[in-house]
């Protein structure tokens, strides 16, 4: 727990405990120069690619993200933890954690950090399998990753499992 009582974990049990009666969640995908956004029903079924947020300031980004937590009325936070191969953390994951802090303060959301190895690559062979364009690919590519983060974690959140 950080100071404003928001849960930040990777474990999906702990995080569904945080979220007793549910809610629509949000995913985030955190790249360097945007954020991919997706966000899931309330009843945790389904993650829906949404916008690519091009990064700028804390500050700014926060505001974005608390537009959409108040029009969709976001309950948690769902942010992709990128962990090498091996399970390790890099600094790409230190940074990952350190903007769940930033965020978790700011908007006191429990905040769940989920595995996004594959996710990448995971969206991209659906959007190919869609018959994407490339251009439409590179355009799309980060927010179709968000929502493989966020399925990721709902379908886990709805077994109860991990």
């Amino acid at each position: 727990m950080d100071r404003s009582g928001s849960v930040i974990t990777d474990s999906a049990l702990e995080y569904g405990d945080a979220l007793p009666e549910g809610g629509a969640l949000l995913g985030l995908d955190l790249g360097t120069k945007t954020i991919g956004v997706a966000t899931c029903d309330a009843g945790w079924r389904y993650a829906t690619a949404g916008k690519t947020i091009p990064r700028s300031k804390f500050t700014k980004d926060c505001g974005k993200l608390r537009e959409i937590v108040t029009e969709r009325s976001i309950k948690g936070i769902v942010i992709g933890l990128p962990r090498n191969m091996d399970g390790s953390e890099g600094p790409r994951a230190q940074a990952s954690r350190a903007y769940a802090r930033n965020l978790s303060q700011a908007l006191e959301l429990p905040i769940l950090l989920w595995d996004e190895r594959w996710s990448t690559s995971s969206a991209e062979g659906a959007m190919i399998g869609q018959d994407m364009s490339r251009a439409k690919r590179a355009e799309k590519i980060d927010s179709h990753a968000a929502a493989v983060i966020l399925q990721g974690a709902i379908d886990a959140l709805a077994g109860g499992g991990i």
